[in-house]
């Protein structure tokens, strides 16, 4: 269904505007190359569309990776140190420049 839903065309392909809709869709809008690339990623570099089996060795495969892939595309898979949450820590006189 997630498959049909973003072949615009209905040919059976995913096409780059169809990539372009479904990442919008996530929230993560991505640049016209980094579509391309995102692409090749998936197709191995054999097509500039996604077919069905292509989507379904990403979506189940050892790679998983829709996921994967965003995260690699946003700079975040090797990103080893989390953001702290809540306020600052407090300082003393000794801690200042």
């Amino acid at each position: 269904e997630k498959y049909m839903e973003f072949d615009l065309n209905n040919q059976g392909e995913i096409d780059l505007m169809s990539v372009k809709r479904m990442m919008e869709k996530m929230g993560a809008p991505k640049t016209h190359l980094e579509l391309k690339k995102m692409i090749s990623e998936v197709t191995g570099g054999v097509s500039e569309t996604i077919s069905y089996q292509d989507f379904v060795n990403v979506m189940l495969g050892k790679r998983s990776a829709v996921l994967k892939l965003v995260m690699m595309f946003e700079g975040k898979a090797h990103e080893s140190n989390p953001k702290p949450s809540g306020p600052p820590p407090e300082r003393d006189i000794a801690s200042l420049p």
